[in-house]
């Protein structure tokens, strides 16, 4: 996927992109545009303003960018902020679409200098184009290898000069030569309610609902610090303020719709609940075994370990042991549950031991 440069006769409002409703060119707007909209990050801002600005004042293409972090924090929209800022063409792609070597050289034939190329969970990406990837992004070519067997040869193929930023959610699976040539690495954190509550009033704006204050804060309190759930609640509450209300968002009216999408005071959803409800209904607290676990709720264990545990482990409530997933004493209090004596959940238990393989 190409995004037109500024100056294109292309109008953004006509862009859609992952994640979000084709048709809908209002949601389609809630990105921010440049690195002064972008809400929150306020380190990773500077510098990544310093990379860009630096690399214009010497007319030359930025470093190669990595950008780290946990989903929804606004990866993507820095990458487009990247291009934008740079007056260049975005070309986004992701790495389990790189499966072999040509996927990417194609790509990679085909850039104008000072493009930036997107790849997302780039630590997914097939050794082969990993390995094709190195040579363009420190030489600025590939080599192509025609024929196969004792015959074959190596065409060198020159590219034009571009800057390739990379995003991952999991940074540790990247291979060292991969992650050493990135000029610079990003590594974004959660968000507090405050700057939350700041892109929920702006999104706002944007789609022309009636915000009011304390509802921003409802929302934002229970966004799990993360921009694109603030976003997605923000709109279901907009449906439950329009169809049941009288269409503002009060503080009465986000508890209440809140609560009809099984959101709880702590951000916690359905499965969430479900998980730390069988953990110590069913299995006294634990420990237990992921795959156990996740066959309790009636999910996949890596439903279970890379959408619920992460918030579970951050709030206190789950601690991941060597002999397997134990309830924290925060788990049963929110559970409004008495734990039995002798059971696991003391809080030393955290960070303590290793995770479970």
């Amino acid at each position: 996927m190409t995004v037109p440069r500024p100056d294109d006769p292309a109008d953004d409002d006509h862009l859609v992109f992952a994640g979000e409703l084709p048709g809908d060119e209002v949601d389609g707007s809630l990105r921010p545009k440049s690195l002064g909209e972008f809400v929150g990050q306020a380190r990773v801002r500077e510098q990544l303003e310093l990379v860009l600005t630096g690399a214009k004042m010497r007319g030359a293409v930025p470093d190669h960018v990595l950008l780290a972090g946990p989903p929804g924090l606004g990866k993507t929209s820095l990458a487009m902020i990247i291009a934008a800022e740079l007056g260049s063409s975005l070309r986004l792609t992701s790495g389990p679409a790189l499966e072999r070597a040509g996927d990417l050289a194609a790509m990679l034939s085909n850039l104008v200098e000072g493009d930036v190329l997107f790849i997302d969970e780039i630590h997914r990406m097939a050794r082969p184009a990993e390995e094709m990837l190195y040579l363009a992004m420190e030489d600025f070519r590939v080599d192509v290898i025609v024929g196969k067997g004792p015959g074959a040869t190596s065409i060198p193929l020159e590219i034009a000069p571009f800057t390739l930023v990379g995003a991952t959610t999991r940074s540790g699976q990247l291979t060292s030569p991969l992650r050493d040539r990135f000029g610079f690495t990003a590594h974004m954190e959660f968000y507090e309610p405050a700057d939350l509550r700041q892109i929920i009033s702006r999104s706002a704006g944007i789609l022309g609902v009636d915000l009011r204050p304390d509802g921003a804060i409802e929302i934002a309190r229970r966004s799990r610090g993360t921009p694109r759930i603030a976003n997605r609640l923000l709109r279901r509450v907009r449906d439950f303020a329009q169809v049941r209300a009288d269409g503002a968002i009060t503080l009465e009216t986000a508890r209440e719709a809140l609560a009809v999408y099984d959101v709880d005071e702590l951000g916690l959803d359905r499965l969430d609940r479900a998980v730390l409800s069988v953990l110590c209904r069913s299995f006294g607290g634990g420990p237990v075994g992921l795959t156990t676990l996740a066959v309790a709720v009636g999910e996949e264990p890596s439903t279970v370990e890379e959408v619920c545990e992460p918030f579970l482990v951050r709030v206190g409530m789950l601690a991941r042991t060597r002999n397997g997933r134990v309830a924290t004493a925060a788990a049963w209090d929110h559970l409004g549950m008495t734990p039995p004596d002798g059971a696991p959940g003391g809080q030393s238990l955290l960070f303590t031991t290793p995770p479970e393989e």
